[in-house]
């Protein structure tokens, strides 16, 4: 695929500390004749259920105070929709996942007690086929299905897990945000023992190899694909020279652990499963997106569309098209993405990119007219709805907008982006009430109950009694208020 290099960013020795250990559960280490343990259920346990998602609470909340994010809901429904095709394979306890996609060129993916599933964009521009992408998704879901965190801290006799969920979020910040931050929160703490957790056993790590690849097969993709990224992993950390933490000496890339976890998948049937197009559009449109700046982009995209058989690569022309939009030459991208829709009519990413061109040309009406013919077709799908808002907060339509972002908060209310852009909308709607209320849900999504709080007072106050609105309010304030005491007397 394209080769543009992505921004350079040095990360701190700590930082790739910090990486390496979140990589324990996505990279591979040394193959073992170890018998596979049989464990796997929840089990009566130290860490019960709850506990493991009052972990995964507060690591998201750290994320989302100090990650960054990308926000693209083309790219993210993608995600979405990948790793749900996995998940019914996958023998997991709770199905509900939340999703963290990092803003970071960096091959990275992590899991995290609490059905916390996070991925860098770099795994995108790293991962050739969507089979290799599938394989470090199936990889986390499985480590989630065997608890093996979980079951670390029970073997060590760990009974503070919210103590610890402030060190293992430490730990994810660091990696994710590439600085020595996370580190800071920690300093001073037992961070070598929530380093010690994370640094999963040999059978653990052969265990969610095999388990993995069930998931992969089961969900009608190719176990192939793991082994393939196990190896561009390798290549990668030769190419840097990378050193291995001394913490994570136990846990080597190594040739015999990819040639292992090879043995496997070809145990499975062979049936040329293809890639699916949608991979490779959102591929291109990351790439587009690290790229060092918008006409380098262009060029490296032009240049590769000069190569025999390019023409008729979809994805090669889509990421074309992005790039032209993000150097502002508006008229090439519409070329491009109309022939992509002549003969890929009704496909949502072209549609949705369209309208990015022409609501970046202050085409409103254009831009609006291309979304309510898509979202007549598709209804209550995130991308188009998302930039239907978007067009409506453009032309000033602050009611309008507010409705679409409504529906989105209802179908997504852990992205807190839309939260903010729910409260911009009522604010153009001179909606007071409703205001508050969307900036109290983005303060909980941000962990601050204080503002939260003080936003549903105010919401609260501004409700005639006995208004239907007012005794929502109220109940919501009560639930908040109830979590601080509750916090306050842990």
């Amino acid at each position: 695929m394209i080769a543009i290099q992505p921004r350079s960013r040095t990360l701190p020795a700590l930082a790739i500390t910090a990486l390496l250990a979140l990589l324990l559960f996505s990279m591979p280490s040394h193959a073992q004749e170890n018998r596979l343990p049989s464990i796997g259920g929840s089990g009566g346990g130290l860490i019960a259920g709850q506990q493991e998602s009052d972990i995964g609470q507060q690591v998201m909340v750290s994320i989302r105070r100090s990650a960054p994010r990308i926000s693209d809901p083309l790219v993210y429904d993608y995600l979405s929709a990948i790793t749900y095709r996995l998940v019914p394979s996958a023998p997991l306890q709770n199905r509900d996942l939340t999703l963290a996609l990092i803003d970071s060129p960096a091959i990275n993916a992590f899991a995290v007690p609490g059905g916390i599933v996070g991925v860098n964009g770099g795994l995108f521009l790293n991962a050739a086929t969507e089979q290799q992408f599938a394989s470090v998704l199936a990889h986390e879901l499985a480590h989630l299905s065997q608890r093996h965190f979980a079951r670390r801290m029970e073997q060590q006799e760990t009974s503070a897990p919210l103590t610890l969920a402030g060190m293992i979020a430490g730990i994810v910040l660091s990696a994710v945000t590439q600085s020595d931050i996370g580190f800071a929160a920690i300093a001073g703490t037992q961070a070598l023992a929530a380093q010690n957790m994370l640094a999963y056993s040999r059978s653990h790590e052969q265990e969610a190899d095999r388990v993995g690849l069930d998931i992969l097969a089961s969900a009608g993709m190719d176990p192939r694909g793991m082994p393939e990224m196990f190896e561009i992993m390798m290549r990668q950390n030769r190419m840097q020279g990378n050193r291995l933490p001394e913490y994570l000496s136990t846990h080597p890339l190594t040739q015999s652990r990819v040639a292992d976890t090879r043995n496997r998948a070809e145990q499975y049937p062979d049936e040329n499963i293809r890639d699916g197009q949608e991979y490779h559009l959102m591929r291109s449109r990351l790439q587009v997106h690290y790229a060092p700046s918008p006409d380098v982009a262009v060029e490296t995209f032009e240049a590769y569309l000069d190569r025999p058989d390019a023409q008729r690569n979809d994805a090669i022309r889509y990421g074309l098209s992005v790039a032209y939009l993000e150097d502002r030459q508006y008229e090439k991208a519409v070329d491009i993405l109309n022939d992509l829709l002549a003969t890929n009519p009704g496909r949502i990413t072209f549609q949705v990119t369209l309208a990015e061109v022409r609501l970046a040309q202050d085409r409103v009406d254009e831009a609006r007219s291309i979304l309510k013919d898509a979202l007549a077709r598709n209804p209550g799908n995130y991308p188009i709805t998302h930039t239907l808002a978007l067009t409506e907060i453009a032309d000033g339509n602050g009611a309008a907008a507010a409705e679409h972002l409504k529906q989105l908060t209802r179908q997504l209310p852990g992205q807190e982006h839309l939260w903010l852009k729910l409260a911009e909308a009522e604010g153009m709607a001179r909606n007071i009430v409703g205001v508050h209320r969307a900036r109290a849900e983005y303060d909980v999504l941000m962990g601050d109950l204080e503002s939260a709080q003080r936003q549903l007072r105010q919401a609260q106050e501004k409700l005639p009694a006995g208004a239907p609105q007012r005794q929502i309010v109220t109940e919501r304030l009560a639930e908040i208020t109830s979590r601080l005491h509750a916090r306050a007397n842990s």
